[in-house]
C-alpha cells in the first residue's frame, strides 16, 4: 500500500510539474504533423465527409504556446475543425508541453450549387507559434447530384449520367410505371437506403459505362464495406432488367420475392457484377431469374439463395464463393422447393457453362424437402461440390479453375485453366443474341465457349 501511495505522490508531483513546464521562444522550435496535406474523396453536397484526424506534435523538449489555430476561411470555410473537443474555426494560446502530442478532426460539408461535373473546394489549417507559420493544406472532391428523399416514382421517368443520384431512405417504383436507368448513371444509397420496384426497372449500361449501384460513401475506407444500404427488393408486381451494372456494399444486392404475373421475366440480370453484400448477391422467394454473363463473390451467406421453388435460368456465369470479410458456412448456391411447413414449390433450374467455386469443398446445394417437383438440369459447369452425381453431361467437378486471382478479386481465367473451351454451343438459345453472343468484357463468345463470364480464346 505503501508503494501504491508513493507512486500516485511522484505521479503528482510530475503531473504539477508539466503545468510549471518551461514554455520556449525559440523560432526555430516547430511543430510537427502526421500529415501536411489532406484529400477528402468525393464529397455530395449536403452530404457531410468521414471525420479524418491530423496529429500535431511538440517534439520539443520544452512547451509551445501555439498562438492561433484557425482555418483561413473562418466561418465560411466547407471545412471544420474539431481541437480538444470544441468545435471552433479557430482558438487561440493552446499550450503543447514538450513531448506531446494533439489530435485535431476535419471534415467538410459542401454547399450544393449549380455546378453538375466533379470541382474541387480548398482550404488550409494555419498554426502560428513564436513567430513561425505553418500551413496544413485541406482539399476536397465536391459534387452537385439529385437528392431522392423517401419519393415515389408514379410516371416513366429516365434517369441519366448527368448528375449522380443519392437516395435517402427509400425510392419506390410503382405499378404501371417504368425507370428508365441510362449508361453511365450512378445511383448511390444513404445508409440503409433501398430501392422498391413495383413497376418495372430498366438499367442498361455498356462496357465503357456501366450504371454503379452503390452506397453514397466513396471515401476508400468504405469502398469494400458491405451492408451500407439495403438493395435492391422486387415486389410481386415488379420486374426488371439489369445489365453491365455494378452492385456493391449492400445488405441483399437483389430480393425478389414471387413469379412474374405476366410473360415478361421477373428479372434478368446480365453482364453485371454483384459483390461485397453483407448477406447475399441474390434472394429469390418462389421466384424467377434469368442471368447470363455475370460475377458474383465476396457476400457474407450466399451469392444465390433461392427457396419456395421458381425458375432459375443460369448462363455462362461466374459464381466464386471466396470471402474476404466473412465466415461462409453455407453453399455459395443455394436452391429449394421449400419455404414453410405449408408453402413449397416446384423448382426449375437451369445450370448451363458456369464456374461454381469458392473456399467450402460444397458449393451448390439443391434441396427437395417436398412433395414438389425439383427438376435440375447441369450441362458443362465447373461445380465444387461433394455431390460426385454432378459429374455427368460435361460437367467437371472439384477442378480448379484457375483464376487470375481469387484474393485480388480477378476472375479471369489464365491460360491453362481447365475450363477453356468446355462451353455447351448456346448459340440456338432464345437469349443468345440478346445476352449470351458477348462475355462480360463483351468479347464475343465463340464455341465451344470457356465456361464462366470471362471469354478466353
Amino acid at each position: 500500500m505503501r508503494s501504491i501511495i508513493g507512486v500516485f505522490l511522484l505521479l503528482i508531483l510530475i503531473s504539477a510539474c508539466r503545468k510549471d513546464e518551461r514554455i520556449t521562444t525559440d523560432p526555430n522550435a516547430k511543430l510537427s504533423f502526421s500529415s501536411n496535406a489532406i484529400l477528402f474523396d468525393t464529397v455530395f453536397t449536403s452530404i457531410g465527409s468521414t471525420v479524418r484526424k491530423i496529429k500535431i506534435s511538440n517534439k520539443n523538449n520544452d512547451a509551445l504556446n501555439i498562438s492561433e489555430i484557425k482555418l483561413s476561411g473562418g466561418n465560411s470555410s466547407p471545412f471544420s475543425i474539431n481541437i480538444n473537443g470544441q468545435n471552433l474555426p479557430s482558438q487561440t494560446n493552446l499550450i503543447l508541453n514538450g513531448q506531446d502530442s494533439l489530435n485535431l478532426f476535419v471534415k467538410v460539408t459542401i454547399n450544393p450549387d449549380s455546378k453538375s461535373l466533379s470541382f474541387l473546394v480548398k482550404d488550409s489549417i494555419v498554426l502560428i507559434t513564436n513567430g513561425n507559420r505553418q500551413v496544413i493544406q485541406l482539399e476536397a472532391y465536391g459534387q452537385n447530384a439529385v437528392f431522392i428523399n423517401n419519393q415515389s416514382i408514379t410516371t416513366n421517368t429516365i434517369w441519366n449520367k448527368n448528375l449522380p443520384y443519392i437516395i435517402n431512405g427509400s425510392v419506390t417504383i410503382k405499378n404501371g410505371s417504368t425507370l428508365n436507368i441510362q449508361p453511365g448513371a450512378k445511383i448511390y444509397f444513404h445508409k440503409d437506403a433501398i430501392m422498391n420496384v413495383e413497376g418495372s426497372l430498366y438499367a442498361s449500361g455498356t462496357v465503357s459505362e456501366p450504371i454503379e449501384f452503390c452506397s453514397d460513401r466513396l471515401e476508400t475506407v468504405y469502398s469494400d464495406q458491405p451492408g451500407q444500404w439495403k438493395g435492391i427488393y422486387l415486389k410481386s408486381s415488379g420486374t426488371g432488367v439489369i445489365k453491365n451494372a455494378i452492385l456493391k456494399n449492400a445488405s441483399v444486392g437483389i430480393t425478389s420475392d414471387s413469379l412474374s404475373a405476366n410473360n415478361t421475366p421477373k428479372l434478368i440480370l446480365t453482364n453485371s457484377i454483384v459483390k461485397n453484400m453483407q448477406v447475399a448477391a441474390y434472394i429469390g422467394y418462389h421466384s424467377e431469374l434469368l442471368a447470363f454473363n455475370n460475377l458474383m463473390h465476396n457476400c457474407g451467406n450466399y451469392l444465390i439463395y433461392a427457396i419456395g421453388g421458381g425458375n432459375y435460368n443460369l448462363k455462362q456465369n461466374t459464381f466464386a464463393g471466396f470471402n474476404l470479410n466473412f465466415p461462409r458456412k453455407t453453399a455459395a448456391l443455394t436452391f429449394s422447393d421449400y419455404l414453410t411447413t405449408k408453402a413449397f414449390n416446384n423448382l426449375q433450374l437451369n445450370l448451363t457453362n458456369n464456374i461454381i467455386w469458392g473456399s467450402l469443398t460444397n458449393e451448390l446445394d439443391i434441396q427437395k424437402k417436398s412433395t414438389a417437383i425439383v427438376q435440375s438440369n447441369l450441362f458443362s459447369n465447373l461445380i465444387k461440390t461433394t455431390n460426385t452425381g454432378y459429374n455427368n453431361n460435361g460437367n467437371m467437378i472439384n477442378i480448379d479453375p484457375l483464376f487470375a486471382s481469387s484474393s485480388q478479386g480477378n476472375f479471369a481465367l489464365l491460360n491453362n485453366s481447365p475450363a477453356l473451351k468446355k462451353g455447351l454451343d448456346l448459340s440456338a438459345d432464345v437469349y443468345f443474341n440478346l445476352y449470351l453472343n458477348h462475355d462480360l468484357n463483351n468479347i464475343t463468345r465463340i464455341f465451344p465457349s470457356s465456361l464462366g463470364c470471362y471469354e478466353n480464346y
